[in-house]
């Protein structure tokens, strides 16, 4: 609780015993009307004043109709026609449920508070051999910076120097702690957790991890939901509409009365608006819906889910087809060799060391896979350089070389097939490389991009969750896309795109849905910037995704996990429901008490449960947004 909600709370309880101390004392003593009126103005000012000045201030700012003007209204009428207790008591619950609402707010900002505190306050950098705090600010590329057990990584950068563990459970909602080594990447937000390391700086702090989500999440709530605008739209019609009419209730009446020739009980119809004015204060539906949201946002960012705002969550309800790029969002993006089929009978590990000493002068992926997998299999630390000779590169083909006197080719089926050497198997789950030795096939290697372990169960999850489809664009080469889609069982794969192509993909898919069906695209890569763009949900890796990408999305998965997708949905639909709850619960109980009040069957203390108790009920409600089960 803060300072001003104390400070609230104390006001209440002087209120409350001022306002029983006297309803006691009159029901002894039996003050007249004017010392009544005096004594529970004590009281009512106390926990009043303030709604009082801002009603006041709504007024000579031409910004009458809201809530502070309705009870500022309701209650000085009531206290004009002599019902004084009622007009305290509506005072004080009105202030009550506005303490609730209050504090509630704060709980739902407190997922997204502790997320606020992954802000680094400095950077520790060496100058003339000593370590000093700057501002992270202040650090450029490339710089070393020192980071202690304890303290936030500032900037994303590369480990230089030292190993440690980190806690990254603020970025990913993962608990589990992350080890880093020298050349490990490392992203701003996480906390070193045990020892000493010094990272060297690729981006700039504005640039950074902590800098971008940051960003997101303090935009987020200026990208409003559909209801959220219907709420606002709704409340600013409303307001003047139920005071118009409370008016009308007021003076219509008592006029027909006089008319008929019947007596004008100008009292009892004021009475009757004066609680209609006291019901109808829109309090429950303009601070529950928004409440309901961000703490949806709230309860997603705590698993590392950032959404960038509330149409976003919204809109996620309604998707129905779910597109995937493949390479990092599906897949892991690193080659791996996944089959080694020799021939003529050479072993695994002799058909693994013919293609990993050939390729042992290439930096390209597939090439390092071959060697990793060799050095993994046989376990050597190091290859001998000195046992390869006369590499040769062909250009789109492949390689040949001399490995300990043997004469090796290792590449595609065209350079098997220019140097004469038959293939007596192929293999399409991946690429192949295929091995000769001596002018004779001694097999092939298949290397793929490994599929992510949570891919297949995520969306098992989707379909579950009601996904008409799940659907993969591809720039990889037909046969590689369906080994991967028929692995997964994806519906629908399109391969063989280039950016531009994708986008032509997502338009065709576009125009292809149901009205109100929505259509999300998850990527990583900075050719998937356009699409993300263009879906009408774009849902990034954030952990390697690329800057474009993160930038061009709407959602943002901070671990990279494509499971979390389905539980962002629940989150979504279960955050839809509670503010589907309240607007029907609001809305239903109003307007029967509006009609009671109207009927004189409703008095000043229904009036109070329809606003205060109704406003309670109500935000009670959204604060289950923040604690979704999952």
């Amino acid at each position: 609780m803060n300072k001003k909600q104390k400070n609230v709370l104390i006001r209440i309880i002087v209120s409350l015993v001022l306002l029983l101390g006297i309803a006691a004392v009159d029901y002894f003593l039996q003050f007249n009307r004017y010392i009544q009126c005096v004594l529970y103005i004590i009281p009512y000012l106390v926990i009043g004043y303030d709604i009082l000045k801002k009603a006041w201030k709504g007024i000579l700012k031409k910004q009458v109709f809201d809530e502070n003007f309705l009870m500022a209204v309701a209650t000085i009428g009531a206290f004009a026609l002599g019902e004084f207790t009622e007009a305290a008591a509506v005072m004080l619950f009105y202030q009550i449920g506005e303490l609730f609402q209050s504090m509630a707010v704060g709980k739902s900002r407190k997922n997204i508070a502790a997320l606020m505190d992954i802000r680094p306050d400095y950077a520790n950098v060496r100058v003339d051999g000593q370590i000093e705090q700057v501002d992270p600010d202040d650090v450029e590329i490339g710089t070393v910076i020192v980071v202690n057990p304890g303290e936030k990584v500032p900037i994303d950068g590369v480990v230089c120097l030292g190993e440690s563990t980190l806690d990254t459970s603020a970025l990913t909602g993962e608990s589990v702690p992350r080890t880093v080594r020298v050349d490990d990447e490392i992203i701003s937000g996480c906390i070193n957790m045990t020892g000493q390391i010094e990272i060297r700086t690729t981006k700039e702090f504005d640039e950074s991890t902590v800098s971008k989500i940051l960003d997101l999440v303090e935009n987020s709530a200026m990208k409003k939901a559909k209801t959220e605008n219907f709420i606002t739209k709704f409340a600013r019609y409303y307001t003047p509409i139920v005071c118009y009419s409370a008016l009308a209730l007021a003076f219509i009446p008592p006029v027909i009365q006089l008319i008929m020739g019947l007596e004008a009980t100008w009292g009892t119809w004021i009475i009757r608006a004066l609680t209609f004015l006291v019901i109808s204060c829109p309090c429950a539906l303009v601070i529950s819906i928004p409440l309901s949201f961000f703490g949806g946002i709230g309860c997603a960012s705590s698993n590392g889910i950032l959404v960038k705002g509330s149409n976003y969550l919204e809109a996620l309800a309604d998707a129905k087809y779910m597109v995937f790029d493949k390479t990092g969002t599906l897949t892991e993006g690193v080659f791996e060799v996944t089959g080694i089929y020799p021939e003529n009978g050479i072993t695994d590990e002799r058909l693994l060391e013919l293609a990993s000493y050939a390729e042992i002068g290439s930096a390209h992926p597939i090439s390092i896979s071959l060697r990793n997998a060799y050095m993994s299999r046989t376990g050597v630390d190091s290859m001998d350089e000195s046992r390869v000779s006369n590499i040769e590169t062909v250009a789109g083909q492949g390689v040949k070389a001399v490995v300990a006197g043997a004469e090796v080719t290792v590449g595609n089926k065209l350079l098997m097939e220019s140097s004469g050497i038959d293939i007596s198997s192929e293999h399409s789950e991946g690429t192949v490389c295929y091995i000769s030795e001596n002018g004779a096939y001694a097999g092939c290697i298949v290397i793929s991009d490994v599929i992510k372990s949570e891919a297949e169960n995520a969306l098992k999850q989707l379909k579950a969750n009601g996904i008409k489809r799940n659907i993969m664009l591809t720039g990889d080469s037909e046969s590689v896309a369906r080994n991967v889609a028929s692995r997964l069982g994806i519906d629908e794969v399109h391969f063989e795109l280039l950016p531009g192509d994708k986008v032509d993909a997502m338009e065709d898919i576009l125009n292809h849905k149901g009205e109100q069906e929505k259509v999300a695209f998850v990527g990583d890569g900075i050719n998937d910037a356009p699409v993300l763009s263009r879906a009408d949900i774009g849902i990034a890796m954030g952990a390697m995704g690329s800057d474009a990408a993160i930038e061009a999305a709407d959602i943002v998965l901070m671990d990279d996990n494509p499971a979390k997708i389905s539980l962002a949905m629940k989150i979504s639909r279960k955050t839809l429901k509670i503010v589907k709850e309240n607007i029907v619960f609001a809305i239903g109980v109003k307007l029967i008490c509006l009609l009671l009040a109207a009927l004189g069957l409703a008095n000043m203390w229904l009036a109070i449960f329809a606003d205060v108790g109704v406003m309670i009920i109500a935000v009670i409600n959204a604060t289950r947004a923040l604690k979704i089960r999952l």
